[in-house]
């Protein structure tokens, strides 16, 4: 078997920033040990897989240990696949996946992807987060992630975890972000549980870093940094229970998974 793949750098307007996502456009399902094994041989934060499912496609998300329900810079890697590579000609895609049905638009040189907001509230600040970031907080809140607040830019930008610590907590992963010098907010995300130490570009992250942001700051649209060592860039736009994340992407790799028969 032999099953085309790209590799995307999503977030980025060049090659070499952003987030990196394998994309496997399928015509049925493989099996999910097979694609968790395709995802791990890739190891990548995520490899996504898609098939045609009425007027759009079901997509799914694999990280090299496991499946997620939400990814966004490999949502955006795939719909990039789409427009740019599988003549997909409608302005808009549906993607039915493990989070709803999700939107991707183009905008110009942008994609603007339609996900749901996450709700974060203030919570007590677990052992493992105090020890494995060896900063104090501003504040902490937990929503699928950990949220957690610092002073400033260069605390977030130096900082430098104890991810054995962080991977003992009970939610997918932390988030560490700080008002910007440059952009509304910057932040980084950190998910050793997952597989991925530090993610280069998350796009799901924002879904909550944008609301708690948004009310901070009184602002519905904010543009936003993820200080990894790749870098990259997304702009966010609050609408109600949802919010639009909007980036760039770029092709890297094109090329064939070979598979035993």
């Amino acid at each position: 078997m032999i099953l085309e793949q790209y590799q995307i750098d999503a977030f980025a307007s060049r090659p070499f920033e952003g987030n990196p996502a394998a994309v496997v456009p399928l015509t049925e399902w493989l099996d999910e040990a097979l694609m968790q094994s395709i995802a791990a041989e890739n190891n990548l934060a995520e490899t996504a897989f898609f098939v045609p499912e009425g007027d759009g496609f079901q997509l799914r998300w694999f990280t090299p240990v496991r499946e997620v329900d939400l990814c966004g810079h490999a949502t955006l890697a795939s719909a990039h696949v789409l427009f740019e590579h599988r003549g997909y000609e409608h302005a808009v895609i549906r993607f039915g996946t493990r989070s709803g049905d999700l939107y991707v638009e183009r905008r110009g040189q942008q994609l603007a992807m339609d996900f749901p907001a996450v709700a974060t509230e203030r919570c007590e600040v677990p052992e493992p987060l105090l020890k494995g970031l060896g900063v104090a907080p501003v504040t902490v809140e937990a929503g699928m992630d950990y949220l957690v607040v610092l002073e400033n830019e260069a605390q977030v930008r130096e900082l430098q975890p104890d991810l054995t610590e962080l991977g003992k907590l009970d939610r997918r992963g932390v988030m560490v972000t700080a008002r910007g010098n440059h952009k509304d907010f910057v932040s980084r995300f950190f998910c050793p549980k997952g597989g991925i130490p530090e993610d280069p570009v998350t796009g799901s992250a924002h879904c909550a870093l944008a609301p708690y942001w948004g009310k901070q700051l009184d602002k519905s649209k904010l543009n936003a940094r993820q200080l990894s060592r790749r870098g990259g860039d997304v702009d966010c736009e609050l609408k109600g229970e949802r919010v639009t994340l909007l980036g760039q992407a770029v092709t890297t790799i094109i090329g064939e998974f070979y598979l035993p028969a």
